[in-house]
């Protein structure tokens, strides 16, 4: 299932039932899975792992260089889950430091043009659309949905279940269960209750993270005075996931828009 045109360097594994389409180019140290198919003009580049049953559609590039002038070679990766679908013209890059990977998670949908930068890493089943670009370091939860022409800052993190809207800009980290309003910097909309439902989250889990959710961005109490009252109200659950997201944040997370409205007035 290799066709004639296609190279394949020695050193490449192919699992078994691969189908390889015209002029693909799968360099040495790659590895890819059982029951993959690859389209025309892929290049699957050294260093790069894809799971089972992945398809990549044509001239996608998976495993070329990081864009980050601190590269100064060696052995970086490019690691990708099984039942990924890959479109067209999506690029994936390797890892900057020795030793360290670009991660993308299981069951994982990356739409045509979009971009994962360096040592970025995707949970299981993220949605990525048209033309989203993703910079270095930024980790994504599972079940994430980012839209159209999303612009995501390097190191920037995105909690579970959260819903990015089109042309967004983001530089703050995401909580979890959160959308974001289209065409907007670092501005919640709400609560992602469509998601939620869909993944089977629970109604008393959801009137949890509605109350986590009030408590950050509608009671009026400063963060780290929300975070407090969360965690003497909850000691499991998803607004225990929610506190320990904000706790853990270092680029601080974004804002409502009623903030956003409130910080342009001044």
């Amino acid at each position: 299932m290799i066709h004639k045109t296609a190279i394949i360097e020695p050193g490449a594994e192919i699992g078994s039932n691969v189908t390889i389409g015209p002029y693909s180019v799968v360099e040495g140290d790659t590895k890819i899975g059982d029951e993959c198919v690859i389209g025309p003009h892929v290049s699957v580049m050294r260093y790069t792992t894809l799971g089972e049953k992945c398809k990549v559609h044509a001239g996608a590039v998976l495993g070329d260089l990081p864009q980050d002038l601190s590269f100064g070679g060696g052995e970086t990766f490019v690691k990708i889950g099984s039942g990924c679908v890959i479109r067209e013209g999506v690029t994936v890059h390797r890892g900057t430091k020795p030793g360290t990977s670009t991660e993308i998670g299981n069951g994982c949908f990356l739409m045509a043009l979009s971009h994962f930068a360096h040592n970025v890493k995707l949970g299981n089943n993220v949605i990525v659309a048209n033309a989203a670009f993703l910079g270095g370091y930024v980790e994504v939860a599972e079940k994430v949905f980012i839209s159209g022409g999303v612009g995501i800052h390097q190191f920037v993190k995105i909690g579970r279940l959260a819903m990015l809207g089109g042309n967004s800009g983001i530089s703050k980290d995401v909580p979890p269960f959160c959308t974001i309003r289209s065409i907007t910097l670092n501005v919640v909309g709400g609560m992602n209750l469509v998601g939620m439902k869909r993944a089977g989250i629970v109604p008393a889990d959801r009137a949890q993270i509605k109350e986590a959710f009030k408590l950050v961005y509608r009671s009026g109490l400063n963060t780290s005075q929300a975070v407090e009252k969360m965690k003497a109200s909850y000691t499991s659950g998803p607004a225990l996931e929610f506190c320990n997201f904000i706790e853990q944040s270092k680029r601080g997370i974004c804002r409502t828009e009623m903030d956003a409205q409130e910080e342009n007035n001044d």
